[in-house]
């Protein structure tokens, strides 16, 4: 499998950045912790407290927690990334395309991964969850998140839905009359599955490529068609 030049980075973009801000906020706690614990001295010298600056010091520490929330979020899905990318590597030919961490510039967005192969195109929606995951449909259901809304499945079609746009406004491509399927990886060993009637295809990592190599098209495409598709679709990048 060949990586098309121009692929993005956009979970491991998301994951130094959160990490950044969140050791700016922790930097900057400290800092103004220094400054509150001279307030104190002129308090036990002086008599002069400023309350606004202890408030203040607080305002850094919820940065703090809140950017390291965000970068595990953004770390685990990058990991389960990381996991796809090697595993379809070495078990794809080089007939096969692979694009990365796409963020579309007008669709809006970002898609995990697109696999361009001389039997089709498919979009993957990559989830690095643990426990039992119930899928009834489009509707999905994590124990122990009451409050869960996500719909990885309506996330892929989507998704699907936005790269066949692109590919079918092409005018190198438009008229090739493409499939888009998108699929649903889960990729943590940890992970147990209930499915009852998905909309999409959901998978775990280790039957994804024998998933891609079985499909069968009635006119496969040839490496020239590929590379057009994967540079139109590039084009849309942010």
């Amino acid at each position: 499998m060949r990586k098309m030049k121009g692929s993005g980075n956009y979970l491991k973009n998301q994951v130094r950045k959160n990490l950044a801000r969140a050791v700016f906020c922790l930097f900057l706690f400290f800092v103004i912790l220094f400054v509150v614990g001279l307030s104190i001295v002129l308090v036990l010298h002086f008599g002069i407290f400023n309350v606004a600056g202890l408030l203040i010091s607080l305002a850094p520490l919820g940065g703090f927690y809140y950017y390291l929330r965000k970068y595990r979020i953004y770390n685990g899905g990058w990991a389960g990334e990381k996991q796809v990318i090697k595993l379809l590597g070495s078990s794809l030919s080089d007939d096969y395309f692979l694009l990365n961490g796409l963020h579309l510039r007008d669709e809006g967005g970002d898609i995990d991964h697109i696999v361009l192969g001389p039997n089709g195109i498919y979009v993957l929606e990559t989830k690095n969850w643990s426990g039992k995951i119930s899928c009834h449909g489009d509707e999905w259901q994590r124990a122990g998140k009451s409050n869960f809304k996500g719909s990885p499945s309506l996330q892929v079609k989507r998704n699907a839905a936005k790269i066949k746009r692109i590919i079918d406004s092409s005018p190198t491509s438009g008229s090739l009359g493409i499939w888009v399927e998108g699929i649903v990886v889960f990729t943590n060993n940890h992970a147990t599955l209930h499915l009852n009637n998905p909309t999409v295809s959901v998978l775990k990592l280790s039957q994804l490529p024998n998933h891609i190599t079985a499909q069968k098209v009635f006119r496969g495409f040839s490496q020239q068609q590929l590379e057009a598709i994967g540079e139109e679709i590039l084009k849309q990048k942010s």
